[in-house]
């Protein structure tokens, strides 16, 4: 028990030395156990805790709800991607190619910084999507794609928030945020009603987009593989590979939907007279037009009339 005692407390010894100052003491910053715990929380919730509370009660009707949440959603990731773009990425401040980290407490700069924290906290509220589908009763929507998905970002964006709060990575949520503007205004509509089922026909296209911002993301991560720019080398994979890992989720999840191929159309069952010879030749009651029984010829008379067979159990 020391032991474990003892490494946790070097850890945070190693995560107050090595984060960022200014972040450091922002709420649930000063460890990384705390996201943790809420992530793993989130997932026991969704996956065993909802469903045994659902069993034995009817899903609950959350249209209302769903449209103000959904509303709000879209508000604040507006806000956030308002807020990312001007604190860098509008202001030709940043650069598309290296854009390494700020670290001063210039008040542009810190702009950037508290969209950071801001964006880390919108990982939290996502959390609802899930939920909803669970008071909802629509299990089949908490995929393995969507529980990975919404429980690995908020411990994943925590990283970024405590050591390196700003700079080349922030195109991420640069991305994440439009996309999100246009995805919960997809489920606002949605939620209003089969009324609005007429304006939706783009809902396969919003998969496409998110594929598209996961290998922008990928792009823009790895080419400081190949070129000098002083940004963390870490962080550079720990992007590039989410992107890989949520492009690969996300496109298996198109195929899934949008790729099945198509159901061939059964031919009508043949008539009871075809079925009837089918069996008959089968059993070797027929043979080239003529009655035969055991395998030999019944007079050598062709057959007048084939006689009804009928299937086996019946």
């Amino acid at each position: 028990m020391s032991l474990i005692l003892q490494y946790l407390d070097d850890m945070h010894v190693f995560m107050d030395k090595n984060g960022d100052p200014r972040t450091n003491p922002w709420f649930l910053m000063s460890s990384p156990f705390p996201t943790l715990i809420i992530c793993l929380s989130y997932v026991y919730l969704v996956k065993v805790l909802g469903p045994k509370f659902m069993a034995n009660r009817k899903p609950y009707e959350l249209k209302n709800i769903l449209i103000f949440y959904n509303f709000c959603q879209v508000i604040f990731s507006a806000w956030l991607f308002y807020e990312i773009g001007s604190g860098g990425w509008f202001t030709g401040r940043y650069s598309y190619r290296c854009q390494p980290v700020d670290h001063s407490k210039n008040p542009q700069t810190m702009r950037m910084v508290h969209a950071c924290w801001w964006y880390y906290f919108s990982k939290f509220t996502e959390f609802f999507d899930t939920i909803f589908f669970v008071l909802r009763k629509k299990f089949d929507h908490v995929s393995t794609l969507h529980v990975i998905h919404h429980g690995v970002m908020p411990m994943s964006v925590w990283f970024g928030v405590k050591f390196s709060p700003g700079g080349h990575s922030t195109f991420f949520g640069l991305l994440n945020t439009f996309v999100h503007i246009v995805m919960y205004s997809y489920y606002m509509l949605a939620a209003m009603g089969p009324q609005m089922r007429k304006y939706l026909w783009w809902k396969k296209y919003l998969t496409t987009f998110q594929m598209v911002q996961f290998i922008c993301v990928i792009v823009h991560a790895f080419q400081l593989l190949f070129i000098e720019c002083d940004y963390p080398r870490g962080f550079v994979w720990w992007i590039g590979m989410h992107g890989v890992m949520f492009f690969f989720l996300f496109k298996d999840f198109y195929n899934q939907s949008y790729n099945k191929p198509r159901v061939r159309a059964k031919s009508p069952p043949p008539s009871t007279t075809n079925i009837e010879k089918e069996v008959m030749y089968k059993n070797g009651l027929v043979k080239n037009g003529f009655s035969s029984s055991n395998g030999h010829t019944n007079g050598g008379g062709p057959i007048a009339r084939a006689r009804p067979v009928l299937p086996a159990g019946n």
